[in-house]
Formats: C-alpha cells, structure tokens, sequence
C-alpha cells in the first residue's frame, strides 16, 4: 500500500535497493570465502591463493629480467588484476546510493506539486483528504530514498575497508619479491600474520 501511494519513485527506489545490496552481498560472499595464504610461511607451503599467484609470477619475471621498474608495474598490474574481480559493480553502488536522496527529494516535490495542483483546482477549498495523495507521495518518497541510501552507504563502506585490507595483504606479498628476497628465502622474514580464511575478511 505505501508503495502504491509513494508512486513512480518509489518502486525505482526498490529497484535501487534491490540492485544495490544484490552487488554488495555477492562482492562480501566472494570476499568473505577467498582463500587467504600464511604470509609468515615459505611460498612454497602455500594453497593456491591470489599472493601466491602474484609471487609465482613476479618470481619468473625477477628471474628473466632482475628487479627494476618492469617488476614493480608487474606487481601493481597484478594486484589491480587480483582486486578487480572484487571492485566490479562498487561504483554502481555508489551511484545508487547517492542518487536515492535526490530520487526522494524529486518524488517530494512532484508530490508537492499535486498538492497544490488540488488546492489550484479547487479555488482554496478543500479539506485534508484531498490532499492527501499528493501529501502522502511527497513523504513517502522521502523516507524511502533515505532508507535506500543510508544502508547502501554504511554498507558500502565496510566492504571497502574490507577490500583495502585485502589489496594490503596482497601488496605485502608481492613486496616479498620487490624487497629483494631470494626466492628461497621467500616467506621465512618474520612477517606479522593476520587472521585467515573466511572469517578474517571482514
């Protein structure tokens, strides 16, 4: 029934809602269950992990071509390569949740506008019900949009967090090789270990 009343707008709110914390649920799942590698062990004992791939490869480069600049850019164009898989769709996100306030606020004026469109209409005279309609949208489009914007943000916000901790993880790897470690003494420095596995994503 409040949707109804809310009009047009609302329901492209719902769609905003929907959309919005459809993205964000899938990227803190895919987060939340991504193998974490023991940064404190040799690469050699690690899974198979997104550090571990990083290493590898940073390691074959370091080998055919010595450390330089060439390696550096590897290692960030890895890391990109890596957190994109959990960067698609943020910025969509972040695009809902700040146009869900102006959604509401263009919903509140339209509402207005029937108001007083009524009270036009009938020359000054009119009571309450009859105005009503427009009253009701004007409010309603309001809230909603708050509703849909507040939470998107609040919870776009700690999956980014979440993310720099894990873009940190993976420069830490990666900075293993750029440190000029010998690739058999990858892994032996007496790294600080974070939690892992899933529970260590947020």
């Amino acid at each position: 029934m409040w949707i109804d009343k809310g009009g047009p707008i609302v329901w492209i709110l719902v769609a905003y809602s929907v959309i919005g914390f459809s993205i964000l649920a899938g990227r803190y799942l895919q987060l939340m269950f991504t193998r974490r590698a023991k940064l404190a062990k040799p690469v050699e004992q690690w899974k198979e992990t997104a550090e571990k791939r990083i290493v590898v490869k940073l390691q074959q480069k370091q080998k055919r071509h010595g450390h330089g600049p060439e390696l550096r850019a590897a290692a960030t164009h890895l890391i990109y390569k890596e957190m994109k898989v959990f960067e698609t769709g943020l910025k969509t996100v972040s695009i809902l949740a700040n146009t869900a306030p102006l959604l509401g606020l263009l919903g509140t004026i339209s509402g207005m506008i029937k108001a007083f469109q009524v009270i036009e209409n009938a020359g000054g005279k009119v009571d309450a019900t009859a105005l009503a309609g427009g009253i009701w949208e004007a409010m309603l489009t309001t809230g909603v949009g708050l509703a849909v914007a507040i939470p998107l943000l609040i919870f776009l916000h700690f999956l980014e967090s979440a993310l720099a901790r894990y873009h940190w993880r993976l420069q830490k790897a990666a900075a293993l090789v750029l440190d000029h470690h010998e690739p058999q003494a990858l892994g032996s420095s007496s790294l600080p270990e974070q939690n892992e596995g899933p529970a260590g994503a947020l």
